[in-house]
């Protein structure tokens, strides 16, 4: 065992039918270091992260933690006995038990046969106050934030003396703010000496937080290398196993064409007074911090939720839109924030997924034109370039970012003038995000009219015609390419 060596893995090989997850993989990680692994969906990292926990069995090869070998071992022992846990993006919690209810769970703190709970919550408070936060310990985890959640689910892991802490696109359901306390509870980790094992779609994630980068590509362990001395050109060359253009693509059309007009658009609840115009082949941006307002403009818009009062006019004409049959029929698509949630049908086929929006275009009397259906979703599949076996392969087995593609199939199956993009590339790998980004340039050169919502602020200036942002259900202010810059753009969105 080397010097500083805490976990090696060595030659990890695990096949599933017509596919090989892992591939001869060795890799070391050093004892106090965050270790950040890369790779596009299907690299293999959750394969890999899943042997790591207990969760499946490698077919071949062996871990070795601390001088110990070990050809398998169940989750249980991984966590109890091994010291290596994972925080995933869907957090283990129990939602009605209180944060150190939560903590000790399956390890519960007793006196005789009763749980102590009043040492339960005085050794939760220790470990919160280690690691920097504050948090109540009897409050139930249900009234937390995300971010809290996330704070009591690394609290679990430190509570029974976790060694190695694997998390799993942490940051995805987090503020910008929130982040931020999520990486001085990292660094705290660190400082203790634990190995923080972390996955992230964000190079930029990668680039702040870790000592050492690993690249996985087809199942293999490509390279690892120190963090300080890797250029993010040349990370994602090695990512995608292939050079790659201009991460946003440039326009060349523009017009003046105004095909929709909103006017002091409000909603019960949030939306107050919101006005603006999309041009014909326009990127219009969206900004704002979390809770801004975004995402319930773009559902209002899609007839999702109901607006209170307002004018909404499509090519000149004023429409309401009654519900989101109706927005599909007058031309308005929605691609939405959470894709497994709203976008896709998961246990549906790519061909059932794709031709599900424009089922009044494809079918007699009430039953599909099987070959029509089968056209579009080949038509589609070619276009995009969604790669997948065959059709008839379940949505819930492609890659987030051939999920989306199935997902923009389906508007653009019906024929949408207007698509509203919201968050169209969380939890996306950076090979698939430049593919995204160049269909919706191509949308727009074909004259479609763009509205592009996103949290990420490089992705709004390198896409955007124009930027409106948002704070508290209203429009803050505006600006044109090349006159907004981050600064500028969360000076607005904060208030500040």
């Amino acid at each position: 065992m080397k010097k500083d060596v805490i976990l090696s893995v060595r030659n990890l090989i695990k096949n599933y039918p017509g596919v090989t997850a892992l591939d001869n993989v060795s890799i070391d990680f050093m004892r106090g270091e965050v270790h950040a692994l890369v790779g596009e969906n299907g690299a293999g990292k959750s394969t890999f992260i899943k042997v790591l926990t207990g969760a499946i069995q490698a077919d071949s090869g062996e871990v070795e933690l601390e001088g110990v070998v070990h050809s398998g071992f169940t989750p249980h022992e991984a966590l109890f006995d091994l010291g290596m846990a994972a925080i995933y993006q869907e957090f283990n919690l129990v939602p009605d038990l209180t944060v150190a209810e939560n903590v000790f769970f399956g390890k519960e703190i007793t006196r005789g046969p009763f749980i102590n709970m009043k040492r339960m919550s005085s050794e939760t408070e220790k470990i919160v106050n280690r690691l920097g936060m504050k948090i109540n310990p009897r409050t139930l985890v249900k009234h937390l934030t995300v971010a809290y959640q996330q704070i009591v689910e690394i609290a679990k892991a430190v509570s029974k003396n976790v060694k190695i802490l694997i998390m799993d696109e942490p940051s995805a359901p987090l503020t910008t703010n929130e982040v931020e306390h999520m990486f001085e509870l990292v660094r705290a980790l660190k400082k203790e000496g634990v190995t923080v094992i972390y996955i992230s779609h964000r190079l930029a994630e990668a680039f702040e937080l870790s000592d050492r980068i690993t690249v996985f590509r087809d199942g293999k362990h490509i390279r690892t290398m120190e963090t300080d001395k890797t250029e993010r050109r040349e990370l994602i060359s090695l990512m995608v196993g292939r050079e790659l253009g201009e991460t946003y693509p440039k326009k060349r059309y523009d017009s003046d064409e105004v095909i929709l007009k909103v006017h002091e658009l409000c909603t019960e609840e949030l939306l107050k007074n919101i006005s603006f115009e999309l041009r014909k082949g326009e990127i219009l941006g969206f900004g704002g911090l979390v809770g801004a307002g975004r995402t319930e403009l773009a559902r209002a818009l899609f007839g999702a939720d109901p607006t209170e009062s307002g004018e909404v006019f499509l090519r000149g004409r004023k429409v309401h839109i009654r519900n989101t049959s109706h927005a599909i029929g007058v031309g308005i698509g929605l691609i939405p924030e959470d894709r497994k949630r709203h976008g896709i049908l998961s246990e549906m086929s790519v061909k059932e997924n794709i031709s599900f929006s424009a089922y009044r275009n494809i079918n007699t009397f009430g039953f599909i034109r099987g070959k029509e259906e089968e056209r579009i979703s080949n038509d589609f599949k070619k276009k995009l370039d969604i790669k997948t076996p065959d059709l008839n392969r379940k949505v819930k087995n492609l890659s987030g970012g051939n999920q989306q593609k199935v997902v923009l199939s389906k508007w653009l199956a019906t024929q949408c003038e207007i698509l509203i993009f919201d968050e169209p590339t969380r939890g996306i790998d950076v090979g698939a995000k430049q593919e995204i980004y160049e269909l919706i340039k191509d949308l727009a050169e074909e004259g479609k009219g763009i509205v592009l919502i996103s949290s990420e602020l490089p992705e709004l200036l390198g896409m955007c015609d124009r930027i409106i942002v948002m704070r508290e259900g209203e429009i803050t202010g505006s600006f044109m390419r090349g006159e907004a810059t981050q600064d500028k753009i969360l000076d607005l969105a904060s208030g500040e």
